[in-house]
């Protein structure tokens, strides 16, 4: 079979497109950012119309610069950032208010009170997830109390919800699917993970009206055609799924014990636990949907590091310390070992293991001689530290055996960062050749629904290119005396003293 798939990756920062070949390799990408709102401290927003024009321009361009039309496009993949809150009008098409963002953390009041009436267990057994401001659902219960008249009009089906998957395939098909795919239903906490549909009791704890939801998809399926007047012509759509999934595939992590973690503004470890839903996690990870096909769903465990590349931009955009992210590795190369400084990057609050809303970021072990590169090495070492907890949270879940973890996203790239990773995991850090995984797991989607890749038995091998491995150096004292460092400068950051 001839021809492309095209992927969009629209993130947290910026939207992307991506065109790949039938040998799974990038033709042509394009990407564009977009501002980010910041109302009050601790609430984050997206303008949708923003998220639109960027993924259409970035769509026309990566076509463009391939010199193809929509013909050669055998389908199209969906990529998103997740969590995020959209409510339109369902006949102008028009939001209501801007995106709330997966980092907003405005409903963490109504996470409270919904966990100090004793809601939490019921949730989390039904749901896979914690009563966070995170998740979707408080803030759609948010969106419909504050803007006037929004409750009753969700009530009487004027208004549709989506994250943003479901937003662009809304304007994509020109309003005629009103649909997401189980990977992104799974992170609302509107669905049952294990019947696999929005669930009615959830439905009313979070006061959210039954027709305000999507239809929910597998993650490969028929999701219509675009608009033919966007791209030159229509292009079927043939898949779906949020970001750190779609990743997961994209690293070709199949195999049930295969785990993942991906580097963009935050970081999220994902580990494939096979067909039945995990266990309840000891260690306050989240079960989630990874994949979901004719029906049949593969799960997996998830641990979210709110700030990762995040933590980077601060040092550049708000400190002065780099000009530019590629500087923060060769700056940590030449910092002095002596001076211990550690950064929790808690700008949002802290995620898991901890869950700590109220947590404020913190900079530990200053001295006079501590100077721009020992900040820029504490940045970097915070993500290792991070998911160093994530994997030993995992570990004590029952996940076994696991010697490698795969690594993508931005922060990626660097060699520094990634010998720290390996280093203070005492794990194999495996880095493909392409670090375009998120794109590639909705490509693989889009694709496989249109019969031009191979199904996922003989798909790793398909959409994933070996890359360069690094292995752990650092000797066993020197790590032990730095995490305990780094738990020390947690345990006095944390707003809740009887968090892990």
């Amino acid at each position: 079979m001839t021809g492309y798939v095209l992927a969009i990756d629209q993130g947290t920062t910026s939207s992307r497109a991506l065109l790949f070949d039938e040998s799974a390799r990038v033709v042509a990408a394009a990407q564009e950012p977009f501002p980010q709102h910041f109302p009050r401290p601790g609430e984050v927003e997206h303008d949708p119309e923003d998220l639109w024009a960027t993924t259409v321009s970035t769509v026309r361009a990566v076509l463009d610069r391939a010199g193809c039309g929509a013909d050669s496009v055998a389908a199209l993949g969906i990529a998103n950032q997740r969590e995020t809150v959209l409510v339109w009008d369902r006949a102008t098409g028009r939001p209501i208010h801007r995106a709330i963002v997966w980092q907003d953390r405005r409903t963490a009041p109504e996470c409270a009170a919904l966990r100090d009436a004793g809601h939490e267990a019921f949730v989390s057994e039904r749901t896979g997830l914690l009563l966070d401001p995170y998740f979707s659902a408080t803030k759609i219960a948010w969106l419909l109390d504050r803007v006037d008249g929004a409750r009753a009009r969700a009530e009487a089906g004027e208004l549709a919800f989506g994250t943003v998957d479901t937003f662009l395939l809304w304007r994509l098909t020109g309003g005629r699917v009103h649909a997401t795919d189980a990977t992104n239903a799974s992170r609302t906490s509107l669905y049952d993970l294990r019947a696999g549909d929005w669930d009615p009791d959830l439905l009313d704890l979070f006061r959210v009206p039954r027709r305000l939801l999507p239809e929910i998809l597998d993650s490969a399926s028929d999701y219509g055609a675009s608009e033919a007047d966007l791209f030159g012509g229509a292009i079927r759509i043939g898949g779906v799924a949020g970001d750190q999934q779609a990743a997961t595939l994209g690293q070709g992590c199949f195999a049930p014990g295969m785990m993942k973690a991906t580097y963009g503004t935050g970081c999220f470890l994902v580990v494939n636990t096979g067909a039945a839903p995990p266990a309840a996690s000891r260690n306050r990870l989240l079960a989630t949907v990874v994949w979901q096909h004719r029906g049949k769903r593969v799960y997996g465990l998830e641990g979210s590091i709110f700030v990762a590349g995040a933590a980077v931009q601060w040092l550049r955009d708000e400190m002065g310390v780099i000009e530019s992210a590629e500087e923060s590795g060769r700056l940590a190369a030449r910092s002095d070992p002596e001076q211990p400084v550690y950064l929790i990057p808690a700008f949002t609050g802290l995620g898991a293991p901890w869950w700590d809303a109220d947590a404020r970021g913190a900079v530990f072990g200053l001295t006079r001689g501590a100077g721009r590169a020992e900040l820029a090495r504490a940045v970097l070492e915070s993500v290792g530290y991070q998911t160093r907890d994530l994997v030993e949270a995992a570990r004590g879940d029952g996940v076994e055996g696991a010697t490698v973890l795969r690594v993508d996203g931005g922060m990626a790239a660097s060699d520094w960062t990634m010998q720290f990773l390996a280093d203070v995991l005492d794990l194999t850090v495996d880095r493909p050749r392409d670090l375009e995984t998120t794109a590639r797991g909705a490509a693989w989607l889009a694709g496989f629904q249109a019969g031009f890749y191979p199904g996922p038995e003989a798909a790793e091998a398909a959409v994933r290119e070996p890359g360069r491995r690094f292995l752990p150096a650092m000797d066993a004292e020197t790590r032990e005396r730095k995490l305990r460092g780094w738990r020390d400068a947690v345990r006095r950051t944390l707003s809740v003293p009887s968090a892990p």
